[in-house]
């Protein structure tokens, strides 16, 4: 119900062939470009905020340009920077246009390797100086670098130093930049390498410069730049020369998949993108390994190399209860499995009254996990059934007709209104108009008798449910209202992409805080401070998360009971009572994706835990030292 700006998305491609092999085969020089175009389109949920592409000529000669960019913010920005790439094509002859030899030579966008990136901010830092791909320029082509990623650092301070320690001067403190620096550093000081070898040798001129791009290995920089990193990250880059790379942190936590022929190399975010784009089947799709860079050369010579051992396979949960597109046949039937395994906590909610319970979701990317609830109620109404026939010696045609009617009644209670936008500026108006987001459809409970039970991905800070949602949904006069969670109650900050790094983000922390001011519990939040204090002092690596002390007095339920408590308004009719996915449904619906930091506090990264233990500090000091002196 509350949108979470999250992970980017990245998309980079490399044409094995000449742009007339695509011309003739596929009727268009562009066939790169439109890939992209659709790659990035196909991952729009990852970056509504900005988008970039980037491209690479490998045949330009001296004096002319190889290495282009666009950018664009807003929500229209994949449009935007396309539309800008094909605008200097529009100045060219008609006859031209179509030419791959005339398109090389004279349009930017028409060349081997491509870039793109689409942004989701997650650190509150706005302006197109932040959108991707970043440039770092040099008359040396293999100096030249464009770097774009899917990726949160969480110790941008330690590589700030480094570089700082270097002799270098950073002039922007944003961990792109920086990353840009560091990367561009090691760069130089590969190409610096290579140009020693080639003059031992007695190489000059040209000659060295065409011996550098040939000998330059991208892997050397990785090695060593990547171990300085602390976080989640696919870190995609291309050089002017021709070298392109993508590499995934050694803990799994940020995702990319891969495919390539002898046509083309293409790279995703989503799986499911690469198959639409390319028309595959899930298994020619590759999953990149943590720790593992996929380089290509400017020959176009493919290659996997491992940078840095695995350290965990800890993929981010959150990709697949919400943020990853769910035409993903696995994400598919993992949302539906969730769904699926919250049937015994709403059979308990609706004390097993499914005469009297109606089923909806709110909003539509839980319409998944809503028909795995489905399935799972019917399974259980004719396990019912079932029982019930076999019971039952001398059962009339009526009774077995009425026993067999019964089903699992569900309604499209709530629709998206058109976004409503707030030209008063005073609070109460403002809620008055933020209450109409949703429509109900009318007539579709029993008043006073119905329970209504309605699913959504996550609770995150609850404030659409409270404004918005409840009020709404009373309108109906059920007798009680059941949200449904298709995750866990989200506990602790992410520092890995998800926009969400304070504990006052989560009504699951509030709820927790009023539940230790009810029992007289205060002295934890107290402990728990010092304890967060004397962690920070400690080397990163022996870190621990201290706030888990928050939550350890408290089982799940009594925390949902509270949460439904504090999100209840005052006005409501109904009867509010909220249930959440527990961690092991989440575990056995997504198997394969156990990064789950944000509900249970265990951090893949060293750096995640020194973060939320600061985060815990801030908020000490700011909400519970300044109340105390009040």
């Amino acid at each position: 119900m509350e949108p979470l700006l999250h992970e980017c998305g990245v998309a980079m491609i490399r044409l094995r062939k000449p742009l007339s092999y695509y011309n003739e085969k596929y009727g268009t020089w562009a066939y790169g470009m439109n890939k992209l175009f659709l790659l990035m389109n196909k991952q729009y949920n990852r970056g509504q905020q900005g988008a970039g592409i980037a491209c690479v000529k490998l045949k330009a000669s001296p004096g002319e340009d190889y290495m282009f960019r666009e950018r664009s913010e807003g929500a229209g920005a994949i449009s935007e920077v396309f539309a800008a790439a094909e605008s200097n094509i529009l100045k060219h002859p008609l006859e031209k246009k179509n030419d791959p030899e005339y398109a090389y030579k004279n349009f930017g966008f028409a060349g081997e390797l491509y870039m793109g990136h689409l942004r989701y901010c997650a650190t509150g830092k706005t302006g197109l100086q932040y959108v991707h791909p970043y440039l770092r320029r040099n008359n040396w082509r293999a100096k030249n670098l464009a770097l774009c990623g899917n990726f949160h650092i969480t110790n941008v301070d330690d590589v700030f130093q480094e570089l700082v320690s270097h002799g270098q001067h950073p002039r922007v403190y944003a961990d792109t930049y920086i990353l840009l620096e560091l990367m561009g550093h090691r760069l130089d000081r590969e190409v610096e390498r290579v140009f020693k070898e080639c003059e031992n040798e007695g190489l000059k001129g040209m000659q060295i410069t065409k011996s550098i791009e040939d000998r330059i290995d991208i892997a050397n920089v990785l090695k060593t730049s990547a171990p300085l990193l602390d976080g989640g990250y696919v870190l995609c880059g291309m050089t002017g020369s021709g070298e392109m790379y993508a590499m995934r942190d050694p803990w799994g936590v940020r995702t990319a998949y891969w495919y390539a022929d002898d046509e083309i190399f293409v790279l995703a975010s989503e799986r499911a993108a690469l198959q639409t784009a390319m028309n595959l089947s899930a298994d020619k799709v590759v999953e990149m390994k943590p720790g593992e860079a996929i380089i290509m050369n400017k020959n176009g010579e493919l290659r996997c190399e491992q940078i840095i051992p695995q350290i965990a396979f800890l993929p981010c949960s959150f990709e697949r209860i919400y943020f990853s597109r769910g035409n993903d046949g696995d994400i598919y039937k993992e949302r539906k499995m969730l769904g699926a395994n919250l049937r015994d906590k709403i059979l308990d909610a609706v004390d097993h009254d499914l005469d009297n319970t109606v089923f909806s979701f709110i909003p539509n990317t839980a319409e998944m996990a809503f028909y795995g609830m489905l399935e799972s109620m019917e399974d259980y109404l004719n396990e019912w059934k079932c029982k019930e026939l076999s019971s039952r010696k001398d059962i009339t045609k009526e009774e077995m007709s009425a026993i067999l009617a019964k089903r699992v009644r569900q309604e499209k209670v709530a629709n998206k209104d058109i976004k409503m936008r707030t030209f008063i500026t005073t609070g109460d108006k403002r809620n008055d108009l933020a209450g109409h987001v949703y429509d109900i459809t009318y007539d579709t409970i029993k008043p006073k008798v119905d329970n209504l039970v309605v699913i959504d991905d996550s609770i995150v800070r609850g404030t659409t449910l409270r404004e918005s949602i409840l009020s709404i949904l009373d309108r109906l006069e059920p007798k009680r209202i059941v949200v449904v969670s298709s995750s866990p109650q989200i506990r602790y900050p992410d520092y890995y992409g998800i926009d969400m790094e304070k504990f006052d983000h989560f009504v699951a922390f509030f709820a927790a805080m009023e539940l230790l001011r009810d029992r007289g519990l205060m002295n934890i939040v107290n402990e728990t401070y010092v304890a967060c204090v004397e962690e920070l002092k400690k080397p990163l690596n022996e870190m621990k998360n201290c706030t888990k002390a928050i939550y350890a007095p408290f089982t799940p339920d009594e925390i949902s009971d509270k949460i439904a408590e504090l999100l209840k308004p005052a006005t409501l009719q109904a009867e509010v009572k909220l249930v959440f996915q527990s961690l092991e449904g989440l575990h056995d619906a997504c198997p394969n994706h156990l990064g789950d930091w944000y509900f249970s506090g265990d951090y893949p990264t060293p750096g995640g835990n020194m973060l939320v233990n600061r985060a815990f500090v801030e908020h000490y000091e700011k909400y519970i030292i300044s109340d105390d002196k009040k």
